[in-house]
This record gives C-alpha cells, sequence and structure tokens, in this order.
C-alpha cells in the first residue's frame, strides 16, 4: 500500500511540474470522464433499450481519449502561440489558454452528462446544479467567442 501511495504521489507531482495550470483542469477533466463512463454504465439499463454492448462501450472510451486529445490540441496551439509571440519579442502573460479553457469545457459537458445519467437512474438531483453547470459551460463559450471567418475569405 506504502508502494502504491509512494507512486500515486511520484506521478501526481511530476504531471503537475510539467502542466503546471493545465493540471488541475486536466486532472478533474479525467475524474469526469471515469465517473461519465461509470454513471452511463449504470444507467444504461434504465434507457430505452436497457442493454450495454461492447460496441458503445468502446465508442464511450474512444470518445474520452479524443477528449483527452482535444486538450493536447490546445496544449499544442498554446506553444505555437508562445513561440510567435516570442519570436516577434512579444511576452505572453500565460502558458497554457487554449487547453485549460477545452478542458473546462469538456469538463462542464462531463458534468452535464453524469447529472443526465444519475437523473435517467431516477435519483432527484438538486435543481440548481444542471443549471449551474450549463452556464458555466455557455459563459466558457461566450468568453471565448471569436467571430467567424466568412466563407469567402477561406475560399
Amino acid at each position: 500500500m506504502k508502494q502504491f501511495k509512494t507512486i500515486f504521489t511520484t506521478a501526481g507531482s511530476v504531471l503537475s511540474s510539467i502542466l503546471g495550470v493545465l493540471y488541475i483542469p486536466t486532472l478533474l477533466m479525467v475524474i469526469c470522464n471515469v465517473i461519465d463512463y461509470g454513471t452511463g454504465l449504470m444507467a444504461a439499463k434504465y434507457r430505452d433499450d436497457g442493454t450495454i454492448s461492447s460496441y458503445k462501450s468502446f465508442r464511450g472510451i474512444a470518445k474520452k481519449v479524443s477528449m483527452w486529445l482535444l486538450v493536447i490540441v490546445g496544449a499544442i496551439i498554446d506553444q505555437l502561440l508562445l513561440y510567435a509571440s516570442h519570436t516577434v519579442g512579444i511576452e505572453l502573460p500565460f502558458t497554457f489558454l487554449i487547453s485549460c479553457i477545452v478542458a473546462v469545457w469538456i469538463t462542464c459537458n462531463e458534468l452535464i452528462s453524469i447529472l443526465e445519467n444519475i437523473i435517467d437512474i431516477g435519483v432527484s438531483i438538486p435543481s440548481f446544479m444542471l443549471p449551474i453547470v450549463k452556464y458555466i459551460k455557455s459563459q466558457t463559450e461566450q468568453k471565448v467567442h471569436i467571430d467567424e471567418i466568412k466563407e469567402s475569405e477561406e475560399e
């Protein structure tokens, strides 16, 4: 047990030092991924088809891994922005802005899914929980809203 604790603490420390400000949002996202997968499995028998298939399970795992990849893509964009800004002599006050926003947005999606799974199981949730998470998600989207590039400019 002591070895497990040592390994867990060491891994957490290494990840924290590598990821810095991105550590907590990523950790919360992964925890929510696991909880969502578990509550999804539990809720499956309460839904219309009431079955759990290996195809659906594999698809769910693939979606979770793809979410992690989105955070990695965000981190790559962050590093490109930092490199480009340093090249022209501009110091940016952040390191992992895009990837943190992506991780927060994904975590909100996962929290919404967890709450919906719990509702499907038949458990009542406090009436304020789902609206709060949806509000946080919408605020994240609104704060980062970038005007779309016109299609004519792309062509």
